[in-house]
């Protein structure tokens, strides 16, 4: 006796046959298919009599929607709350692995127990080959699977050890905001921190502040580092890369400074740094794609949206500064270290070039191309 499902998707009459069955779904090929996603389910006495599909039928769309668990298509990792804290895992057939404490877990998931996506990452290469076979071993088994939809994600590193961003990374945005462009040859990046207090979840609000006054979007494209770096040169730097995010430098244009004060030289200055500060002023995620999944960094489509309206309009090829060029830069002042993450600048397109401004209920919504699309609810504080 034969029991094989038709998938939607993978085209009509054409079945396959379970090899295991759960509650709420089927592995079949080695993958796991949600029962929503089954049209059909026959059972034959004899194997010999139930059909088949031609590899051909479906080979095109069979590799997109499923591809195998080692493919390129699962190199993504997301963090997640539960009862018992952040913990995180790897995106597959929209579910997720709960690689935290998982019964399937080999190698270094095993011996060393990462407790978070940044602990992870300080595992090294060791770590992403134990995640694939922890994965592949998770979904044939059908424990430690999680649904995406029904999770609450965080930031794929919600406190990172240090969120370096970028001022002026896109000439148009600096003519925006009106400043002239150096040639490249005759000036170099402009690099700040945001507190870790600032970073918050792809789909949490942003809090409006009691002090705040002209709130505005900035979206970013995000790189996140895998390893240690410090003095690193430019045609080097994209092996210290781990992967990529989404963020929103959310910034205060016009800081309330309420203690009364003599001008001083700077002080402007310091306004627009402490303008960046405030708690959840970087939204970031939905997950880390790693590196291997995006050929080309510099070849992405952002865009940012408010209410529905389009505001940014880019190519991350614009940047002036290049990815490898940023870590060159700063790995001269500091040690970079695994789960660091770098926000390469925004584009052109900010609210403050219109005299336009976030106010609570308003909804920001970034996108970039491969990595996926963060939205925030502008919440008074």
């Amino acid at each position: 006796m034969v029991k094989k499902i038709g998938v939607r998707r993978w085209g009509d009459r054409c079945y396959h046959e379970v090899e295991e069955e759960f509650d709420d779904g089927y592995i079949v090929d080695g993958i796991f298919i949600d029962r929503a996603d089954v049209v059909d389910t026959v059972i034959w006495d004899d194997a010999d009599d139930a059909p088949t599909c031609h590899p051909s039928h479906h080979e095109g769309i069979h590799r997109d929607v499923c591809a195998n668990v080692k493919g390129e298509s699962f190199m993504r990792f997301v963090s997640f709350h539960t009862r018992r804290g952040i913990r995180f895992g790897a995106v597959y057939q929209g579910r997720i692995i709960d690689l935290v404490d998982n019964p399937r877990a080999v190698g270094v998931l095993r011996a060393k127990k990462p407790r978070s996506l940044l602990e992870f990452l300080t595992l090294g290469d060791d770590a992403i080959e134990a995640a694939l076979t922890t994965t592949d071993r998770t979904i044939r088994a059908g424990d430690s699977v999680r649904r995406l939809g029904s999770l609450h994600l965080a930031a794929p590193i919600p406190r990172p050890g240090k969120l370096l961003a970028l001022a002026g990374n896109y000439s148009e945005h600096l003519r925006e905001s009106g400043h002239e462009w150096a040639s490249k040859e005759l000036s170099t990046p402009r690099v700040f921190m945001k507190p870790g207090t600032a970073v918050t979840g792809p789909f949490d609000p942003i809090i409006f502040p009691v002090n705040g006054n002209h709130i505005d979007w900035e979206g970013e494209f995000g790189v996140v580092i895998r390893k240690t770096a410090r003095f690193v040169k430019a045609r080097d730097a994209m092996q210290y890369v781990a992967g990529y995010t989404v963020i929103d430098d959310v910034s205060e244009r016009s800081l309330k400074v309420d203690t009364k004060r003599t001008d001083r030289d700077g002080d402007k200055w310091f306004d627009w740094l402490n303008g960046k500060w405030f708690d959840s002023f970087a939204p970031m995620g939905p997950a880390l794609v790693m590196k291997d999944e995006v050929p080309d960094p510099h070849k992405l489509t952002l865009q940012t949206r408010v209410n529905g309206e389009l505001k940014q309009n880019a190519s991350t090829g614009q940047m002036i500064f290049s990815v490898a060029e940023l870590i060159e830069w700063a790995s001269r002042w500091m040690t970079l270290e695994p789960g660091d993450v770098i926000a390469t600048g925004t584009p052109s397109g900010v609210g403050s070039a219109s005299g336009t401004f976030l106010k609570p209920g308003d909804v920001v919504e970034i996108e970039i191309e491969k990595i996926g699309t963060i939205r925030n609810t502008v919440e008074r504080g």
